[in-house]
């Protein structure tokens, strides 16, 4: 049988563009080496939680200006502690007890890390939550 590590390692998508670099910060290269693997990895799950979120809260969502729409994610994330420990959770359950280790030690700094990524994911694909309109 694998180790959950094992396991947990090859069902990371290879992300090319993430360059690691023996002169990158630490928290540079465990965003690169681990964060944006899972996030991606996540993705879909993140688009669910996020749609569920929207209509949790009454569907607002949909009749904002694109404009207040990015706010409004955004503020789902950074002030919704709620929301935000749930999004948290789903990227730390990824992690290696290795990764955790690490992780554990520049929490706050690799939070804020994890939470940029999220957003701007969610902001990238914001068309898929336009398309809610619609159904």
């Amino acid at each position: 049988m694998e180790s959950r590590k094992t396991v947990l390692l090859n069902t990371r998508p290879i992300i090319s563009s993430a360059i690691i670099t023996p002169n990158m910060s630490d928290g540079e290269y465990f965003q690169n080496k681990t964060l944006r693997p899972i996030i991606k990895l996540q993705n879909d799950l993140f688009i669910a939680v996020f749609k569920n979120y929207v209509e949790k809260y009454k569907g607002v969502f949909y009749t904002l200006s694109l404009e207040k729409k990015m706010d409004y994610i955004d503020n789902a994330v950074q002030k919704n502690i709620k929301f935000r420990n749930s999004l948290k959770g789903m990227i730390i359950g990824q992690f290696t007890v290795e990764e955790y280790e690490i992780y554990i030690k520049n929490s706050s700094a690799l939070n804020k890390r994890m939470m940029q990524i999220v957003t701007e994911r969610l902001k990238d694909q914001i068309q898929l939550f336009a398309l809610e309109m619609v159904s």
